[in-house]
């Protein structure tokens, strides 16, 4: 029998996972899954945590760790310190550089202006948040304390409201949240880039959001657009007010509104002045974009632009040509530059550790309960403290029936361990009742001053009886909630700076800027991407490229002035025209739908409507067998919007979405093989957007609609034996000469 040979290896390298090579030493293998365990999602988490994301009190570390020296540095009541002795003792808290601690103070200052209530009383020149060129001064020349509404951020944070946790070299110990008395996570736009995920959380009014909480804590249920209006903003401006689009952020926590500058016109000197811009800009980025505008001569109407923001606040200062409509002119650069511009909200809040984006009730609700338990813990700790009082004073007062016999207890013993014991035995107290009687001067022994003190008793007695009610019904703990919101609310309320305009009372430029209008070829694949090709430039171009995995979904051939309606997986349209595309080739891939129309991080395009005249009908096939026929022109609207929500239902999966300008015949197909043949004018159309439609497919249980597809003439031999006269139906499977007959089509 021949001797076995030993197996050779190939590759000597998948033997041994660590090589040398020569002039790099040992190089190390490891997969890919395992570096980014070990490396990158202990770096996201860490952002996530303990840096971008706002907590339930409404601040970042940062922020909470910032206000927190200041508040032990005794800023609250003191006067101002040196900017730079803040930031180097925030620096036994916070493990940063001294430039990021500083940067923190500046947006929380009265001086930067980002902030509704500033949390820092600055002095110097901090900046402006409506400026960009407008930096700061270095921290050795600035000045700071804390503002007054501070003092409802650490109100009885020693009484054991919030937990306290080491700092990073466990020297001290810092608050991991702040007991706010009012809903603080609303009240200062707060925003944050953390890997993977956001946040960006508009400002509200400070008695709306206390108003608000008070009606939420008396009625879980109640209506919050009674109380809360809409989003204010320490800059100001005119918010543009769509109901349907607050709703949303109110209800999901995520959305857009549109703000705008607010502009008054000097007669005198013909001049338009803006006082106010949106959150989202600066006054450099709004001249800088005028200019370009009139370099490119779609603003002719201008003489001259100016900054002339002084200490008084900005002001952009437009002078106008002769004859020139000052309100058409504003009209139009609203459309053009950032005088109007989207604020979009992204409610993520960090909840007990895990992030979560939540609408503005269930923000409430949480911050609810927080400041519930906050309280409870205050009660508790008042209780605990009243409780050992009354213990002391209740020994005290034993010592009221016989003063001399205690003297005569003291001065006869001999040794000074015996002293407590003594007087435990001759008064039957306990040892922390008779070191506190052992502890009291001499010259306090005496009736004038033990009636003094045990006169409290019956006052602590009381008080423990009430706290006692309080922590045994929950409805007391909110009625105190509900006092303290009031009390904020009276003391640091303030009228609305951003003033609230609806859109239907909003006016539209009535000139449209004019884009050439010529055909074009648009494409739309099933992965989002989206392509625009002259006709001339389609003949001579190659085979259409699309990324890995992608094929075409539909392709069009219409004009440049089209609109585009791109509905996606969150039951939602975004609108657009073809003009608002560039010009592209075969051989690209085209824009990215989701990011061009900025759409919501995990949403997608998943269909593409062109329209000149919004005629015709939107076909939503679902996978339950309903299909909702619904009129294209549901989806026009006499306002600029981008984005409709609700535009179709989600009461189940969408299976397939069709665009038709008239009755059509289309073949439906289930997961079980069967096919259903129908024509579309069978099924009555609706102008609510978010039908759930008709039954039209019945289909067996754990099967559902796969495709729709539409009916090619002579496709089947029998084309009646796919259709019924009635509907729901379940379709027939396809038939052996059908089946032969698509074999010879293919």
């Amino acid at each position: 029998m021949a001797k076995r040979k030993k197996p050779v290896t190939e590759n000597k390298e998948e033997m041994n996972p660590n090589t040398h090579i020569l002039g790099a030493g040992l190089v190390l293998r490891q997969n890919i899954t395992e570096t980014l365990e070990t490396n990158y999602m202990p770096y996201a988490m860490s952002v996530i945590l303990s840096r971008a994301i706002p907590e339930i009190d409404g601040f970042k570390p940062s922020h909470r760790k910032l206000l927190y020296t200041m508040y032990k540095m005794g800023l609250l009541n003191g006067a101002r310190t040196k900017s730079a002795n803040i930031v180097g003792q925030t620096m036994k808290l916070n493990p940063h550089g001294d430039a990021a601690i500083y940067d923190t103070m500046v947006r929380l200052s009265r001086g930067y202006e980002a902030l509704l209530h500033p949390f820092v009383d600055s002095k110097g020149n901090f900046g402006k948040a409506y400026s960009r060129d407008m930096q700061w001064a270095a921290p050795r020349y600035t000045e700071a304390k804390l503002a007054p509404v501070c003092a409802e951020l650490f109100a009885d944070i020693d009484k054991d409201t919030v937990d306290f946790v080491p700092n990073y070299d466990n020297t001290t110990k810092e608050p991991t949240l702040l007991p706010v008395r009012f809903p603080s996570v609303l009240v200062n736009a707060n925003t944050g880039i953390a890997v993977g995920m956001a946040s960006s959380i508009c400002s509200f009014n400070l008695a709306e959001v206390c108003n608000t909480a008070e009606a939420l804590i008396k009625d879980p249920d109640a209506d919050i657009f009674d109380t809360l209006k809409a989003p204010d903003f320490s800059g100001g401006g005119l918010l543009i007010y769509d109901r349907a689009a607050i709703e949303s952020i109110y209800e999901t926590g995520r959305g857009s509104f549109k703000v705008r500058a607010k502009y008054s016109f000097d007669k005198s000197n013909r001049c338009i002045d803006i006082t106010e811009i949106p959150p989202t800009t600066t006054a450099e980025a709004v001249i800088d974009r005028i200019i370009e505008k009139f370099k490119s001569g779609s603003v002719r109407e201008i003489n001259d632009i100016r900054d002339e923001t002084d200490k008084s606040g900005l002001k952009i200062t437009i002078d106008l040509k002769k004859g020139t409509d000052p309100d058409k002119l504003m009209q139009k650069l609203y459309r053009m530059t950032p005088l109007e511009d989207s604020f979009s909200c992204n409610f993520n809040v960090l909840i007990a550790g895990v992030p979560r984006v939540l609408g503005v009730r269930e923000l409430m609700d949480e911050w609810i309960a927080f400041r519930t338990e906050s309280v409870r813990r205050r009660v508790w700790f008042d209780l605990n403290k009243a409780r050992e009082k009354l213990h002391l004073l209740e020994g005290l007062q034993r010592i009221l029936l016989d003063i001399d016999k205690a003297i005569k207890i003291i001065r006869g013993t001999r040794e000074e361990a015996e002293v407590v014991p003594n007087l435990m035995i001759g008064f039957g107290i306990d040892e922390v009742q008779a070191n506190y009687v052992a502890e009291i001067k001499l010259r306090h022994l005496n009736r004038e001053y033990i009636l003094k003190r045990t006169d409290e008793i019956e006052k602590l007695r009381k008080d423990i009886a009430d706290m006692e009610d309080v922590l045994a019904h929950k409805s007391k703990i909110k009625k105190i909630i509900v006092g303290e919101l009031r009390e904020v609310a009276d003391k640091y309320g303030q009228p609305r700076k951003t003033e609230i305009v609806f859109a239907t009372d909003v006016a539209q430029d009535s000139e449209v800027e004019t884009e050439p209008d010529y055909p074009v070829n648009i494409f739309f694949s099933k992965e989002g991407y989206f392509k625009k090709i002259t006709p001339q430039a389609l003949r001579t171009s190659g085979e259409q490229k699309f990324k890995e995995g992608d094929s075409l979904l539909i392709e069009k051939e219409t004009m440049n002035s089209a609109e585009l309606l791109f509905f996606t997986d969150k039951c939602q349209v975004y609108k657009a025209k073809a003009s608002d595309f560039d010009l592209g080739k075969a051989s690209q891939l085209g824009d990215f739908v989701a990011s061009k129309l900025g759409m919501e991080d995990d949403e997608t395009a998943i269909y593409m409507a062109v329209t000149k005249d919004y005629s015709g009908y939107m076909l939503f096939f679902f996978k339950n067998g309903k299909v909702a026929k619904v009129s294209l022109s549901s989806y026009e609207t006499k306002t600029n919007r981008k984005k409709l929500i609700k535009a179709y239902s989600d009461k189940s999966e969408i299976a397939a979405i069709r665009q038709i300008d008239g009755d059509c015949e289309l073949v439906i197909e289930s997961t079980a093989g069967r096919l259903l043949l129908i024509n579309t004018g069978v099924i009555s159309a609706k102008t609510t957007k978010d039908t759930q439609g008709v039954a039209v497919m019945t289909l067996k249980k754990g099967h559902t609609v796969r495709l729709v597809r539409d009916y090619v003439n002579g496709e089947f031999v029998k084309p009646y034996r796919y259709k019924t006269k009635n509907l729901p139906a379940a379709g027939a499977t396809l038939s052996a000469e059908d089946a032969g007959e698509q074999m010879s089509l293919i």
